[in-house]
């Protein structure tokens, strides 16, 4: 059951992706939750965690948050993980919000929301 919100990340983020990825995705970004890397897992989790406490400390006041909002707590929250789990991440790995390209904005963003209808 632990394994529950990696997982649920997991596949909202392969969802965005495969919505919004402008051609074909690296199959990296498409990899399925069991051959994740465990490093990938425990992000995913993590993340997950950061999200649903923000949303229930907020008591659901996040649904008034703009997609831009969510999307940029899931992307900041992403790359404390990176930076916790790689010690020298590409830059690409830990860009800012402004530096992401469309498709993943977007994802960022529904992962929240996702997040936010499952709570």
């Amino acid at each position: 059951m632990s394994n529950e919100p990696g997982r649920s990340f997991r596949e909202a983020w392969i969802a965005g992706v495969k919505q919004y990825y402008p051609g074909e995705p690296k199959p990296g970004y498409i990899t399925p939750w069991d051959d994740t890397p465990e490093w990938e897992r425990q992000a995913a989790a993590a993340v997950y965690g950061q999200v649903r406490d923000f949303i229930a400390v907020s008591d659901g006041a996040t649904a008034r948050l703009g997609r831009e909002q969510k999307g940029r707590f899931v992307a900041l929250c992403w790359i404390a993980q990176i930076y916790k789990h790689i010690s020298d991440p590409k830059p690409g790995y830990v860009a800012d919000w402004d530096e992401l390209p469309e498709w993943q904005r977007q994802t960022d963003a529904d992962i929240f929301e996702h997040i936010e209808r499952h709570m």
